[in-house]
Protein backbone atom coordinates (compact mmCIF):
# COMPACT_ATOMS: atom_id res chain seq x y z
CA UNK A 1 0.00 0.00 0.00
CA UNK A 2 2.81 2.43 0.77
CA UNK A 3 4.79 1.85 -2.72
CA UNK A 4 1.67 2.47 -4.21
CA UNK A 5 1.30 5.60 -2.80
CA UNK A 6 4.76 6.72 -3.04
CA UNK A 7 4.47 6.20 -6.64
CA UNK A 8 1.66 8.91 -6.77
CA UNK A 9 4.01 11.08 -5.12
CA UNK A 10 5.74 13.89 -7.65
CA UNK A 11 9.44 13.25 -7.39
CA UNK A 12 11.06 16.14 -5.22
CA UNK A 13 13.09 17.18 -8.47
CA UNK A 14 15.02 20.48 -6.63
CA UNK A 15 18.11 18.55 -5.64
CA UNK A 16 18.90 18.43 -9.25
CA UNK A 17 19.05 22.50 -9.11
CA UNK A 18 20.44 22.92 -5.61
CA UNK A 19 23.19 20.32 -7.24
CA UNK A 20 23.92 22.77 -10.49
CA UNK A 21 23.80 25.87 -7.96
CA UNK A 22 26.14 24.50 -6.18
CA UNK A 23 28.43 23.17 -8.89
CA UNK A 24 28.57 26.12 -10.48
CA UNK A 25 29.93 28.11 -6.75
CA UNK A 26 32.39 25.17 -7.26
CA UNK A 27 33.52 26.34 -10.59
CA UNK A 28 33.55 29.80 -9.56
CA UNK A 29 35.80 29.55 -6.48
CA UNK A 30 38.16 26.98 -8.83
CA UNK A 31 38.61 29.99 -11.57
CA UNK A 32 39.40 32.17 -8.58
CA UNK A 33 41.85 30.18 -7.55
CA UNK A 34 43.40 30.05 -11.12
CA UNK A 35 43.19 33.23 -10.34
CA UNK A 36 45.07 33.71 -7.37
CA UNK A 37 48.22 31.63 -8.84
CA UNK A 38 48.60 34.18 -11.60
CA UNK A 39 50.34 36.14 -8.73
CA UNK A 40 50.45 39.93 -8.27
CA UNK A 41 48.76 42.99 -6.36
CA UNK A 42 45.06 41.26 -7.25
CA UNK A 43 45.83 38.04 -5.20
CA UNK A 44 43.41 39.31 -2.05
CA UNK A 45 40.29 40.44 -4.64
CA UNK A 46 40.52 36.60 -6.05
CA UNK A 47 40.94 35.00 -1.77
CA UNK A 48 38.02 36.88 -1.23
CA UNK A 49 35.64 35.26 -4.56
CA UNK A 50 37.29 31.83 -3.11
CA UNK A 51 35.74 32.84 0.45
CA UNK A 52 32.70 33.47 -0.95
CA UNK A 53 31.97 31.25 -2.84
CA UNK A 54 32.48 28.73 -0.49
CA UNK A 55 30.65 30.07 1.39
CA UNK A 56 27.25 29.60 -1.04
CA UNK A 57 28.27 26.44 -1.59
CA UNK A 58 28.37 25.58 2.41
CA UNK A 59 24.94 27.21 2.35
CA UNK A 60 23.85 24.76 -0.54
CA UNK A 61 25.23 22.02 1.28
CA UNK A 62 22.86 22.58 4.14
CA UNK A 63 19.94 23.13 1.63
CA UNK A 64 20.38 19.60 0.26
CA UNK A 65 20.97 17.91 3.49
CA UNK A 66 18.03 19.04 5.20
CA UNK A 67 15.69 18.69 1.80
CA UNK A 68 17.17 14.83 2.11
CA UNK A 69 15.80 14.40 5.87
CA UNK A 70 12.36 15.87 4.69
CA UNK A 71 11.39 15.14 1.22
CA UNK A 72 9.08 11.79 1.20
CA UNK A 73 10.56 10.74 -2.03
CA UNK A 74 13.91 11.72 -3.48
CA UNK A 75 15.34 11.20 -7.30
CA UNK A 76 17.72 8.67 -6.12
CA UNK A 77 18.92 6.85 -3.16
CA UNK A 78 19.02 9.72 0.14
CA UNK A 79 22.82 7.85 0.84
CA UNK A 80 24.17 8.64 -2.69
CA UNK A 81 22.51 12.57 -2.44
CA UNK A 82 24.19 12.86 1.09
CA UNK A 83 27.74 11.30 -0.48
CA UNK A 84 27.43 13.35 -3.85
CA UNK A 85 26.99 17.20 -2.03
CA UNK A 86 29.43 16.19 0.54
CA UNK A 87 32.45 15.44 -1.68
CA UNK A 88 31.55 18.35 -3.86
CA UNK A 89 31.43 20.33 -0.49
CA UNK A 90 34.90 18.83 0.26
CA UNK A 91 36.41 19.95 -2.96
CA UNK A 92 35.45 23.64 -2.41
CA UNK A 93 36.59 23.39 1.26
CA UNK A 94 39.96 22.50 0.45
CA UNK A 95 40.24 24.87 -2.41
CA UNK A 96 39.88 26.85 0.67
CA UNK A 97 42.34 25.61 2.30
CA UNK A 98 44.68 26.50 -0.54
CA UNK A 99 43.65 30.20 -0.51
CA UNK A 100 44.06 30.47 3.52
CA UNK A 101 47.69 28.93 2.93
CA UNK A 102 49.07 31.36 -0.17
CA UNK A 103 47.55 34.39 2.19
CA UNK A 104 49.09 33.00 5.29
CA UNK A 105 52.67 32.38 3.66
CA UNK A 106 51.91 35.46 1.73
CA UNK A 107 52.94 34.24 -1.50
CA UNK A 108 52.98 36.58 -4.70
CA UNK A 109 54.77 34.20 -7.32
CA UNK A 110 53.88 30.65 -8.52
CA UNK A 111 55.78 28.26 -10.38
CA UNK A 112 54.31 26.65 -13.38
CA UNK A 113 53.34 23.03 -12.38
CA UNK A 114 51.34 24.91 -9.78
CA UNK A 115 49.68 27.32 -12.11
CA UNK A 116 48.77 23.98 -14.44
CA UNK A 117 47.77 22.22 -11.27
CA UNK A 118 45.14 25.01 -10.57
CA UNK A 119 44.18 24.39 -14.58
CA UNK A 120 42.89 21.05 -13.67
CA UNK A 121 41.32 22.25 -10.74
CA UNK A 122 39.17 24.48 -13.00
CA UNK A 123 38.90 21.67 -15.39
CA UNK A 124 37.30 19.07 -12.95
CA UNK A 125 34.95 21.53 -11.70
CA UNK A 126 33.69 22.17 -15.11
CA UNK A 127 33.09 18.29 -15.75
CA UNK A 128 31.66 18.40 -12.76
CA UNK A 129 29.19 21.44 -13.53
CA UNK A 130 28.67 19.45 -16.59
CA UNK A 131 27.77 15.93 -15.03
CA UNK A 132 25.47 17.26 -12.21
CA UNK A 133 22.69 18.37 -15.07
CA UNK A 134 22.39 14.83 -16.61
CA UNK A 135 21.62 12.97 -13.34
CA UNK A 136 18.09 14.02 -14.23
CA UNK A 137 18.52 12.03 -16.73
CA UNK A 138 21.03 8.83 -15.60
CA UNK A 139 19.48 5.85 -16.86
CA UNK A 140 19.45 7.79 -20.31
CA UNK A 141 22.37 9.51 -19.56
CA UNK A 142 24.90 6.95 -17.76
CA UNK A 143 27.35 7.05 -20.31
CA UNK A 144 28.18 10.25 -20.61
CA UNK A 145 28.47 10.24 -16.84
CA UNK A 146 30.69 8.22 -17.01
CA UNK A 147 33.04 9.53 -19.53
CA UNK A 148 33.21 12.02 -17.68
CA UNK A 149 33.84 10.73 -14.35
CA UNK A 150 37.09 9.17 -16.37
CA UNK A 151 38.19 12.46 -17.50
CA UNK A 152 38.19 13.63 -13.76
CA UNK A 153 40.25 10.45 -13.05
CA UNK A 154 42.45 10.77 -16.06
CA UNK A 155 42.89 14.88 -14.64
CA UNK A 156 43.27 13.46 -11.38
CA UNK A 157 46.60 11.54 -12.31
CA UNK A 158 47.91 14.39 -14.56
CA UNK A 159 47.33 16.45 -12.00
CA UNK A 160 49.76 13.83 -9.77
CA UNK A 161 52.74 14.19 -12.60
CA UNK A 162 52.63 17.73 -12.20
CA UNK A 163 53.02 17.69 -8.03
CA UNK A 164 55.88 15.54 -8.66
CA UNK A 165 57.86 17.38 -11.16
CA UNK A 166 56.79 20.59 -9.36
CA UNK A 167 58.20 18.64 -5.85
CA UNK A 168 61.38 18.05 -8.09
CA UNK A 169 62.29 20.92 -9.16
CA UNK A 170 61.01 22.88 -6.11
CA UNK A 171 63.47 20.30 -4.26
CA UNK A 172 66.80 21.28 -7.07
CA UNK A 173 65.99 25.16 -6.42
CA UNK A 174 66.40 25.54 -2.89
CA UNK A 175 68.37 22.48 -2.13
CA UNK A 176 71.58 25.10 -1.49
CA UNK A 177 69.55 27.26 0.99
CA UNK A 178 66.14 28.74 1.28
CA UNK A 179 64.75 25.87 3.18
CA UNK A 180 61.61 28.04 4.00
CA UNK A 181 60.92 28.24 0.80
CA UNK A 182 60.87 24.67 -0.24
CA UNK A 183 58.53 23.97 2.73
CA UNK A 184 56.20 26.56 1.58
CA UNK A 185 56.02 25.58 -1.98
CA UNK A 186 55.63 22.06 -0.55
CA UNK A 187 52.82 22.98 1.35
CA UNK A 188 51.39 25.05 -1.79
CA UNK A 189 51.48 21.38 -3.96
CA UNK A 190 50.07 19.66 -1.79
CA UNK A 191 47.03 21.73 -1.18
CA UNK A 192 46.42 21.77 -4.55
CA UNK A 193 46.84 18.18 -5.20
CA UNK A 194 44.29 17.66 -2.36
CA UNK A 195 41.82 20.15 -4.11
CA UNK A 196 42.26 17.28 -7.33
CA UNK A 197 41.75 14.09 -4.82
CA UNK A 198 38.96 16.01 -3.68
CA UNK A 199 37.42 15.64 -7.28
CA UNK A 200 38.55 12.09 -7.99
CA UNK A 201 35.93 11.67 -4.75
CA UNK A 202 33.27 13.47 -6.66
CA UNK A 203 33.66 11.40 -10.15
CA UNK A 204 33.56 8.10 -7.58
CA UNK A 205 30.32 8.93 -6.28
CA UNK A 206 28.75 10.55 -9.72
CA UNK A 207 30.27 6.72 -11.05
CA UNK A 208 28.72 5.07 -7.83
CA UNK A 209 24.76 6.64 -8.75
CA UNK A 210 25.04 5.62 -12.45
CA UNK A 211 26.24 1.82 -11.09
CA UNK A 212 22.73 1.55 -9.07
CA UNK A 213 20.91 2.89 -12.31
CA UNK A 214 22.18 0.72 -14.97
Amino acid sequence: MLGWFQALMPREDRFFDLFAQHSKAVVSGAEALRSMLDGGDSIPKYFRIVMDREQEADNVTREVLIAVRRTFITPFDRGSIRNLITSMDDSIDQMQKTAKAIMLFEVKTFEQQMREMADVIVQSALLVEEAVPLLRSITKEAGHVSSITEQISQLEGRADELCDQGLRQLYKKHATGDAMGYIVGNEIYDHLEKVVDRFDDVANELHGIVIEHV
